[in-house]
């Protein structure tokens, strides 16, 4: 929960992937599961409040979590304007409650399986290509 007396981290990862990571969220548990989270100008990067503190920890490769030390968003006063200017709000924040850092990276793990796949790269490390019509899919050079 980030508060009045509470500023929140942020989670930062590439928009793709952030994009995947809300509908994972959003379907594995109540919508609500996902909290505010921000978009940058160029909708190249989605950044998801979490709980201050989650910094600390925060370890998944291609993402960074920033550490506010007090100087974060607070959730106190309803509706909140962008904290950064030239962003926006892809969840904007309707309560004080923000997403569950556990949640979020188990979530980011699994669109970034997704991602990988969906780019058809296989384990082998063999580019796949795109399946052809009559549903034949040829290894790519």
């Amino acid at each position: 929960m980030c508060g009045a007396d509470e500023p929140c981290d942020l989670v930062t990862v590439p928009a793709r992937q952030g994009l995947e990571a809300v509908d994972i969220i959003r379907r594995g548990a109540a919508p609500a599961a996902v909290g505010p989270v921000l978009h940058d100008g160029a909708c190249d990067t989605l950044g998801f409040l979490v709980p201050s503190g989650t910094a600390a920890a925060w370890d998944v490769p291609g993402s960074a979590c920033t550490e506010t030390n007090g100087r974060g968003l607070r959730l106190s006063g309803l509706p909140v304007e962008p904290p950064v200017t030239g962003s926006g709000w892809l969840l904007p924040p309707n309560t004080t409650e923000v997403t569950d850092p556990g949640l979020l990276r188990a979530a980011l793990g699994e669109a970034a399986r997704m991602i990988e796949a969906a780019d058809g790269i296989c384990e082998a490390g063999v580019r796949i290509a795109p399946v052809r019509e009559g549903g034949t899919r040829t290894p790519g050079r």
